[in-house]
């Protein structure tokens, strides 16, 4: 089973909807729009001149954005689609960010560079299926003192079936998940069917990883509202934050984590 191809397969064929839905509004993006979060913002602090490596980074909204704060950014997806439509945005947009179109795990191959950060957000890590090999990446291409920072769905939301009505899936990383999926999250009845392959990983997993690839924690944050309206049965108790309308404020949906790139002692 390559779950490689049928999730590259997946997100070629998400990525037009993606592009042209309401949930990404890419026209006022290319307008000027931020599409960065309160939460990875606060995180992330003041970039200008800073070297950024961003993992899984879609077709692109997000890396432009680290752009235009002033950071040098280079991107990765394993997408040969959303990394020629993320060329084309950062064409029009008049960013100098530059893609790189490979699975994660083969970045070795395509680059060779040190950064003063690694960034990754929101439905990244349930694509992959060793996060010891995805730490050992993130470790790979830091500069010493380097930071990681990293915001993503915190793993109890994924245990819930798609209504949030009861619980269906593993929290722990137990086996793959395989699924037919129909639609997307940014447009539920998009004409598109898809297979696709996704893990869970609960949070002592993600930690221990990067603890043992050299990284220091220095923050790890829960939320209870998601900054994206991409699940079902949800209501906007504040502008641009949602939560399940039925579960309130009862279970976290992200989580953050800052890490730090240790230097071995001589």
């Amino acid at each position: 089973m390559n779950y490689k191809e049928i999730n590259k397969t997946l997100w070629n064929n998400k990525t037009d909807v993606h592009i042209n839905s309401e949930f990404y509004d890419n026209q006022t993006f290319i307008e000027g729009r931020n599409s960065l979060n309160s939460i990875e913002i606060e995180l992330l602090g003041d970039i200008k001149g800073k070297s950024i490596l961003h993992l899984q980074c879609h077709f692109g909204q997000d890396t432009i954005s680290l752009s235009r704060l002033g950071a040098n950014v280079t991107g990765i997806d394993l997408s040969d689609k959303v990394i020629k439509r993320a060329k084309e945005l950062a064409t029009k947009t008049n960013s100098d960010a530059t893609f790189i179109c490979c699975d994660i795990y083969d970045l070795p191959k395509y680059l060779d560079e040190k950064f003063d950060l690694v960034f990754t957000s929101y439905g990244t890590i349930g694509w992959l299926p060793d996060l010891d090999k995805w730490a050992k990446i993130v470790s790979r291409f830091l500069k010493p003192n380097g930071k990681f920072i990293f915001a993503e769905f915190h793993p109890v939301v994924w245990m819930f079936d798609d209504s949030f009505t009861k619980i269906e899936f593993n929290y722990f990383n137990d086996a793959p998940i395989v699924e037919a999926e129909e639609g997307t999250y940014v447009d539920k009845n998009a004409p598109i069917k898809n297979k696709s392959i996704s893990w869970n990983h609960s949070i002592s997993e993600v930690i221990n990883s990067l603890l043992q690839n050299g990284l220091e924690i220095i923050s790890m944050n829960e939320f209870d509202y998601s900054p994206y309206n991409c699940f079902n049965n949800t209501v906007e108790f504040e502008p641009q934050k949602f939560r399940i309308k039925h579960l309130g404020n009862k279970i976290p949906m992200v989580y953050s984590i800052v890490a730090n790139k240790i230097v071995p002692a001589k």
